[in-house]
């Protein structure tokens, strides 16, 4: 039976709460061990779980690498079935700039192979700087409108309309758009399949 506090927390954070403490406990984790593996700190992976809060997009992806699961597995409310139709008010928000931009995740495949599709929106200025992902991810940005500058590591490149671009997303990546119109870009970020300790890369 929920509480009227519980019923009061952001659906968001009311799923993602729920889905990592049941992954957490499914691998028989402490908090300290999700804490270790994902460098989320100990506090905020009790207050994710607790639901009282809306994690970043970066810690969502921190702690998603670390089970070897894909963001949507921490957002989506159950398991999808064999054949899934969602629409715009299925999408989730998991970052939203100061000026409007946004960026939806469509959907993910955790199984056999882990897959996520996104929508990002860059108005004028705006940027979204990523850590590095797990070991072996890939991402590949196709511009619809406008013009994505891309850094990767220490290189940057700047990604037309009708473009797509390739790269590694284990290393620190950034989105911004650098133009006077909105820049709308569809991506693809593949991962391997496992569990990822940031412990075991430093």
């Amino acid at each position: 039976m929920t509480s009227p506090r519980d019923d009061a927390r952001p659906p968001i954070a009311r799923v993602v709460g729920d889905r990592v403490r049941s992954l957490r406990a499914g691998r028989r984790w402490s908090l300290e061990e999700l804490a270790g593996r994902s460098g989320v700190s100990k506090g905020m992976v009790v207050q994710i779980e607790a639901g009282r809060t809306n994690p970043s997009i970066g810690t969502l992806v921190r702690i998603a690498d670390a089970f070897g699961v894909t963001v949507a597995r921490l957002v989506e409310e159950q398991r999808p079935p064999e054949v899934r139709v969602n629409g715009p008010a299925d999408y989730t928000v998991l970052w939203e700039g100061s000026s409007g931009g946004r960026a939806r995740l469509f959907g993910g495949i955790d199984e056999p192979e882990f897959v996520e599709f996104w929508e990002w929106v860059l108005e004028p200025g705006e940027e979204h700087v990523s850590e590095d992902h797990s070991v072996g991810t890939r991402e590949l940005a196709h511009v619809l409108t406008g013009v994505l500058t891309l850094t990767v590591g220490q290189v940057e490149v700047h990604v037309g309309t009708g473009q797509t671009a390739l790269f590694p997303g284990d290393v620190a990546h950034a989105y911004r758009n650098d133009s006077a119109e909105q820049t709308r870009v569809h991506l693809v970020v593949t991962m391997p399949p496992g569990e990822f300790d940031r412990r075991a890369t430093h």
